[in-house]
């Protein structure tokens, strides 16, 4: 370890122009569509032997791209992952260290940088980057042009969306102004008074139609729509789940009663009858992903520019269901910090899967190669084209996450903890990947 602790992670992107280019004839770079949801943990994403997921739409996507089975969050809360993506900066540098500050807007975005490259920028959903506010604009546009969005909708998250309507006694984002229109919005705020506690697995009163996901998915089809096809478009669309609370349908409800999943690792809360109907929702809301997920990839194959459009999935961070008897984020065990993360398009080698160390983090200096954009300084991004490419290995030796006092080193097989309890954590996540033996205390 002693390797891992003198190694100072100071990482530019290469700045060369994208191993991806175009699709043959096309003349300009790749669009690319980025898919985003909230709270999704890195082991509830097909192919995972050990959990009965189905999410056959990411399945085929990875087997026609390159799957990273060891990538981790720069940092496991909403506001400063999203940041970090937004800036291509480490935890530490991005201004953002926890859900109480805004995106400062004298920091350049990603979003802004693709724009200049002559990107039509889109984004629906939760973009997190103003959320101490609680205010989105009726319509969701207050921020996205500050932020470098040509078109877009930012939406509430789960929790925000009800806090804001509770305190102002009306909507102050655009779901939930849709919710007031159909005459759903209070009995959507009083479903989610309901929900004390992680146990409460009930389904919503909303139905299908209405529901949280399945909105944000229509938006960003409509987005779709309206995009020019003179121009390269980057479109990002951020999914309000998998993230608590556990509020399924009533049909998303009756394709998962009966699954059977394992239990929480060290866990003494709640009866495995209570564990096994959450990560049943859990999944049922990941399944309902995987399904707009494929919805918005007909819609790009039906402008006819599938062959020439970068697809990436990833997440801000995971969710711990309960594992160490621990919930949501902010932890640095691996169902906090470690996301599924899968990339596909022209120019990406099929049926990839790298085990080396990966962050999300790098998905900035990728997106950023692919539009060609070759000024990348400042940056602690890392573009993985010329491994997506199959021209060169992956050779990040490790990665780095961190929240609030403690921060995290993972190399390859080994992950080291300080600042997280009294003392450091060093965890072998080959042969104990529920990181139960602390070898630093043996």
């Amino acid at each position: 370890m002693a390797r891992m602790n003198r190694r100072r992670f100071v990482a530019t992107a290469a700045g060369t122009m994208s191993a991806l280019g175009a699709a043959p004839g096309s003349g300009r770079p790749p669009n690319i569509l980025f898919l985003f949801p909230d709270q999704l943990r890195h082991d509830f994403v097909e192919p995972s032997a050990a959990i009965p997921v189905r999410t056959p739409v990411l399945r085929r996507l990875a087997e026609s791209g390159v799957r990273f089975t060891h990538a981790v969050t720069p940092a496991p809360l909403c506001a400063p992952a999203r940041a970090c993506l937004a800036s291509g900066m480490e935890y530490d540098r991005c201004r953002v260290p926890s859900n109480r500050e805004n995106y400062p807007l004298s920091q350049t975005t990603i979003y802004q940088r693709l724009g200049r490259a002559g990107y039509h920028v889109m984004g629906c959903g939760k973009f997190d980057l103003h959320k101490p506010e609680l205010d989105w604009g009726l319509d969701g546009k207050r921020m996205i042009g500050e932020w470098g969005f040509a078109d877009g909708i930012d939406n509430e998250g789960k929790h925000d969306g009800t806090r804001a309507y509770t305190q102002a006694g009306k909507p102050m984002g655009p779901f939930m102004a849709y919710l007031e229109k159909l005459g759903l919005a209070k009995a959507h705020v009083v479903d989610y008074e309901r929900r004390k506690g992680h146990d409460a697995t009930f389904p919503t009163p909303l139905s299908d139609e209405a529901y949280g996901d399945n909105w944000i998915g229509r938006n960003g089809l409509a987005l779709l729509d309206a995009a020019p096809k003179d121009k390269p478009w980057f479109m990002q669309v951020n999914f309000n789940g998998p993230h608590d609370p556990w509020d399924i349908t009533a049909g998303m409800e009756k394709h998962w009663r009966g699954v059977r999943f394992p239990q929480p690792v060290r866990s003494s809360q709640y009866t495995p009858a209570a564990h096994e109907l959450v990560r049943q929702n859990y999944a049922a809301m990941i399944e309902n992903i995987d399904r707009l997920c494929g919805l918005l990839m007909d819609k790009v194959r039906q402008r006819g520019e599938l062959a020439n459009t970068v697809i990436a999935f990833s997440s801000d961070h995971g969710e711990m269901l309960g594992d160490h008897n621990l919930w949501a984020k902010r932890q640095p065990y691996h169902g906090s910090a470690g996301v599924p993360m899968i990339l596909a398009g022209p120019g990406i080698r099929g049926g990839g899967v790298c085990e080396n160390p990966a962050t999300t983090l790098d998905l900035t200096a990728t997106f950023l190669n692919c539009a060609g954009v070759t000024s990348q300084a400042g940056l602690d991004s890392r573009s993985m084209l010329p491994y997506l490419s199959g021209r060169r290995p992956w050779t990040r030796g490790h990665v780095l996450s961190g929240m609030d006092a403690w921060r995290l080193v993972m190399e390859g097989r080994y992950k080291y903890v300080r600042g997280f309890g009294e003392q450091p954590m060093l965890f072998d996540l080959r042969d104990d990947p529920d990181e139960i033996k602390n070898l630093a205390s043996a």
